[in-house]
């Protein structure tokens, strides 16, 4: 079944999720976002790119990580409501993850159009999803997938 993605007109965002959170999106192949809310989820269309960075392993009292840890694509066009208990069912979007390896900010801060120069580059994480240029997409793919760059992120994902 096609995914929907329109070739050359993907966009490419971060979602700002501990990596523990993001280890149970990416191992059920799911994106939550923003605490559970839809609007993020909503703005992206099949075949838009989602790159993890997490500041902490865990949510509350994690160790700090700073790190971006999954990268994957948006595989079709629909958001849900997942019930994970009596009081709290967030909106899920279904994505397809790549191995990747988790790589620290730190290196990349004075590549990324949203941190160069920026002393106070954590402020635009804070808002827990944004999109970012394709250049700064290419600059973070390349660091979490090395030989396994994705060379056209403009191809429709397979599978």
């Amino acid at each position: 079944m096609p995914d929907g993605s329109v070739p050359g007109q993907e966009r490419y965002w971060i979602g700002v999720v501990s990596a523990s959170h993001v280890s149970r999106g990416v191992q059920g192949g799911f994106a939550q976002l923003c605490h559970g809310k839809s609007a993020p989820l909503r703005r992206m269309r099949p075949g838009d790119w989602l790159i993890y960075y997490s500041p902490r392993t865990d949510m509350k009292d994690g160790e700090p990580l700073q790190s971006f840890t999954a990268i994957g694509r948006v595989a079709d066009d629909r958001v849900y409501e997942y019930r994970m208990s009596d009081s709290f069912v967030p909106f899920r979007r279904d994505v397809r993850y790549f191995p990747c390896k988790e790589v620290k900010i730190a290196g990349l801060l004075e590549r990324l159009s949203f941190t160069r120069g920026n002393r106070h580059w954590g402020y635009k994480l804070r808002t827990g999803h944004f999109e970012v240029p394709r250049e700064d997409f290419l600059t973070i793919a390349e660091a979490m997938l090395g030989e396994a760059l994705i060379t056209a992120p403009a191809a429709p994902a397979k599978g």
